[in-house]
């Protein structure tokens, strides 16, 4: 098997402080721990490299944004260590998003399932085309968004958190995310949501980065402890995962 056919994480630095980030996976780009590692310190990089003013991420393809973390993994998960590690992987990317001091422009182009919804609540500003619809589907296998929970309650209060962690096999419409405030708009196609990212990313490019770096630590104020909470959380769906329950679910998950 290829690498790339495993997952990626690409990197490209214009010459005007642009940095993109691309991620992929052949399975509706889901995440396994390698990639969302790279991914983590790729942001990390990229925050602390003065060539970049702005980042932008984003995922390849036109389908699906991100189907959360490696199903295949997760099912692999037979000790508490290897289960706290797996569920480690997006902690890791919300804190380097968290962390990171340059503003981190999200372009969500489709479905956004688990993780994929905590990457798209840790972006700084977030694009999104009709298609994008959001679930957490964590609860339907057993477990529960719990890694991702503060990063999606942060950028959407709790209520629409909890709506949306309850209710685990129901999809929420691109509009629904929009009036709640996990996309800042949404495009009917891909074409007209680039334009606008360009748009925005150019006037960007031009202020101040000292103002930029300012208001990025305000905008997350109140989050510094967010390193031992979602290693805490991660902990806790470990263990989850590791139950009986969780094994059936998983199971039935994989008959269907």
């Amino acid at each position: 098997m290829e690498a790339r056919e495993q997952g990626f994480v690409d990197v490209e630095i214009n010459s005007n402080g642009l940095g993109t980030v691309t991620f992929g996976h052949p399975m509706s780009n889901s995440l396994p721990g390698k990639v969302l590692r790279k991914l983590a310190q790729t942001i990390t990089d990229l925050g602390n490299n003065m060539d970049v003013r702005v980042i932008l991420l984003k995922s390849e393809g036109e389908r699906a944004f991100c189907a959360g973390a490696s199903f295949d993994e997760l099912i692999a998960i037979e000790d508490l260590q290897t289960g706290h590690e797996f569920f480690s992987g997006f902690a890791g990317v919300i804190n380097a998003c968290r962390k990171c001091p340059k503003f981190i422009i999200g372009r969500v182009q489709g479905k956004a399932v688990g993780g994929g919804v905590g990457i798209a609540s840790s972006v700084d500003y977030c694009f999104a085309t009709t298609r994008a619809e959001v679930k957490l589907s964590e609860l339907a296998v057993g477990i529960g968004p719990f890694v991702v929970g503060p990063a999606v309650e942060r950028k959407i209060g709790l209520a629409a958190m909890s709506e949306l962690a309850i209710n685990a096999t129901e999809w929420r419409s691109a509009a629904w995310a929009k009036e709640k405030g996990l996309y800042t708009d949404i495009y009917e196609d891909v074409a007209s949501m680039d334009l606008e990212i360009q748009r925005l990313i150019t006037q960007l490019i031009s202020s101040n980065p000292e103002a930029m770096s300012e208001l990025k630590q305000i905008f997350w104020q109140g989050t510094a402890h967010w390193d031992q909470l979602l290693m805490d959380r991660a902990a806790i769906s470990g263990r989850l995962v590791l139950s009986e329950f969780t094994r059936n679910a998983i199971s039935a998950f994989k008959a269907k």
